[in-house]
């Protein structure tokens, strides 16, 4: 692939990072509202487990990506 595909890759990549950051931060606190407030939290901390693997997959593709355009 050419640097411009790869550098809007990147754009996108980034992008996923920082939605899932988004994404993990907000799934704490509500699980932090859950548990304050005496709620079964159990399914919250499933999704959060699933939100923090997607962002491993996330911050690999972004790292594969970085290390691709470094190279060229």
């Amino acid at each position: 692939m050419d640097r411009p595909g790869l550098l809007n890759l990147l754009v996108i990549a980034e992008r996923h990072v920082l939605e899932g950051a988004r994404h993990i931060e907000r799934q704490k606190q509500i699980i932090a509202e859950l548990e304050r407030d005496g709620h079964d939290a159990t399914t919250g901390h499933n999704t959060l487990a699933v939100f923090e693997e997607a962002q491993q997959l996330h911050i690999a593709d972004r790292d594969r990506l970085l290390k691709v355009l470094a190279a060229k």
